[in-house]
């Protein structure tokens, strides 16, 4: 047993070593480009000028000298840039770099996001928990039976009840089968904000997926699902307070989810899950009333609820993780409150909301939590997420066309944002390979990646500015090929993708390909990442993660079906 695993080691590691390197010095997007926007790649080898040509004939279409060099610590690689943006024309094309050689053949068109952004969002879908999910990729059929339909016990609510209670529903948080509602926030935050900003191309989209909420657009279709299991995460008792998680009380084995029949509970609550449940649950009034206003209003009257015991008890409630050794997602709740004011405020129009929002936003700088990225004030952040949802309430306050908002503090928070984004542009563009988060490596740092767009759409929301847009372009192509690696880091979609996630789905099912769709979350260093299944470090794939993949795409999607 010992020797099978060393060997079964050996031979993952010698698997990604293969494919971790490039069959190619030229990396670029490989899912194409726009028509009329930047387009840019990456070259690792000397060279001094670059020909664009068409696949269909090998014909030139454009030629120009590269820019550089230019060299990078990181990475430790000197580059040379090749920017053909002039190519308009529509097609199927390659670059030839003269004594280096050719890249993958890319597509100019307007739909070159629509498939990714499709199976992407998908990938939500095929992490419904509590149903039967089945779907196919590259002719490949992905299923699971219905599972976790025992969810869950209230032992550890801190109640005097261990009875179980209905907790179906929702998505798998990420590589294993647990349910999270801190890391739901900023997930369901960042695509309601996609549908938010993008809603005249999303509402178009068939994601063909079940029909479990009759005449919604199938893009909040799939938010309703998540939604809907929120609302179990309420005590029972009228409280008002929200369970921080339901899991069992270990990480199951690499098993199907139908298959994990462990016991599984509602834990004990936290004040940063109660407000990130009001926050979403606020959003889910105000998105879902046009096509069902009274499932609206037991969003919002749960969100009051929850918002009214928060105000009576406003000391931190750590969640205690006991006996449990599944996700923790410690985190404070002065971000949480914040965002939780500024969505009760947009939705109900209510001076209390607003006038605690401005009190939170004004003391937003004073009250950093340990660890947090700086940004100039500290009212807006480059670098975000779960731990840090504060730029979700911010975005809502300074897009809102409500009245009443303080002139000066708008002002302050909206030259923040715009300085933030600048920042952003600027980091962006002295990287070699255009990431935006530049030399900063953690862990699930692809989704950080993935969720600068979101600043940056916001910037230019609010002034306009084509940089802005050419950055959030630069991170999707980060992410999908224009990176140390020359590959993807989406399962299933660009060249050479991940084909060893950390996801028990995938390392289950007998399928060589794993599930598609779904973002791993990159190495700690520059050359860290490693395509293997053990390293959930960088390796795993997550909710929190793809949320911000989905808004980076909703952007540059058409709005057409699949």
């Amino acid at each position: 047993m010992k020797i099978s695993l060393l060997v079964t080691t050996i031979f993952f590691l010698s698997a990604a070593n293969c494919t971790l390197g490039t069959d190619s010095d030229i990396r670029l997007n490989s899912l194409g480009f726009l028509p009329g926007m930047q387009k840019k790649a990456t070259v690792i080898a000397e060279c001094s000028d670059f020909v664009v040509k068409k696949v269909s004939d090998g014909q030139a279409a454009y030629s120009a000298a590269v820019t550089g060099p230019f060299s990078q610590q990181d990475v430790n690689q000197v580059v040379w840039i090749a920017d053909f943006s002039q190519v308009t024309d529509k097609g199927k094309f390659y670059l030839e770099v003269p004594d280096v050689g050719r890249s993958i053949d890319f597509e100019i068109g307007d739909t070159v996001y629509d498939f990714a952004f499709y199976t992407v969002m998908r990938g939500f879908y095929l992490w419904r928990c509590g149903t039967a999910v089945e779907g196919k990729h590259n002719n490949i059929t992905y299923s699971q039976a219905a599972c976790h339909l025992e969810d869950a016990y209230q032992d550890y609510m801190g109640i005097d009840d261990t009875s179980r209670r209905d907790g179906t529903g929702g998505w798998h948080d990420a590589g294993d089968y647990g349910k999270y509602t801190v890391n739901a926030g900023v997930t369901v935050g960042a695509m309601f904000m996609a549908w938010d900003h993008f809603q005249d191309k999303l509402n178009k989209v068939s994601l063909n997926i079940p029909d479990t909420a009759p005449g919604w657009p199938d893009f909040l279709k799939e938010l309703k699902w998540e939604i809907d299991w929120l609302l179990k995460m309420q005590y029972p008792d009228g409280s008002g307070r929200v369970s921080h998680k339901l899991t069992r009380l270990n990480f199951s084995g690499f098993i199907m989810p139908e298959k994990d029949l462990e016991k599984r509970y509602f834990t004990d609550w936290s004040s940063a899950a109660t407000a990130d449940f009001v926050a979403m649950m606020a959003m889910a009034a105000r998105y879902f009333k046009p096509y069902d206003a009274e499932y609206a209003r037991t969003c919002l009257d749960a969100a009051k609820n929850s918002y009214t015991f928060l105000k009576n008890n406003p000391d931190y409630k750590r969640f205690q993780q006991g006996d449990f050794r599944t996700g923790a997602y410690q985190t404070s709740d002065t971000d949480d409150r914040l965002w939780a004011a500024a969505e009760m405020w947009q939705t109900t129009g209510e001076a209390q909301y607003l006038r605690d929002f401005e009190e939170k936003a004004k003391a937003a700088f004073t009250h950093r939590k340990q660890g947090e990225a700086q940004s100039s004030d500290g009212k807006v952040d480059e670098d975000w997420d779960w731990g840090n949802v504060r730029n979700l309430g911010m975005f809502t306050y300074v897009l809102s066309k409500r009245q009443g908002r303080n002139s000066e503090l708008l002002g302050n928070i909206r030259r923040n944002l715009v300085s933030t984004a600048d920042a952003i542009v600027a980091k962006g563009n002295k990287n070699v390979y255009g990431r935006p988060l530049a030399g900063r490596y953690y862990w699930g740092c692809n989704g950080t990646v993935a969720r600068q767009v979101l600043n940056l759409q916001v910037a230019n929301k609010i002034s306009p500015d084509p940089k802005y847009v050419n950055a959030a372009l630069d991170a999707v192509s980060h992410i999908f090929g224009r990176n140390y690696y020359n590959r993807s880091y989406v399962t299933g979609l660009g060249h050479q993708p991940p084909m060893n996630p950390h996801d028990r789905r995938s390392g289950a099912d007998g399928i060589k390909e794993p599930w598609p769709g779904y973002l791993v979350g990159g190495g700690h260093s520059a050359t860290g990442w490693q395509d293997i299944e053990g390293s959930y470090q960088t390796n795993e794939i997550a909710i929190n993660w793809q949320a911000a993949l989905v808004y980076a795409l909703a952007g540059f999607t058409s709005g057409q079906s699949q």
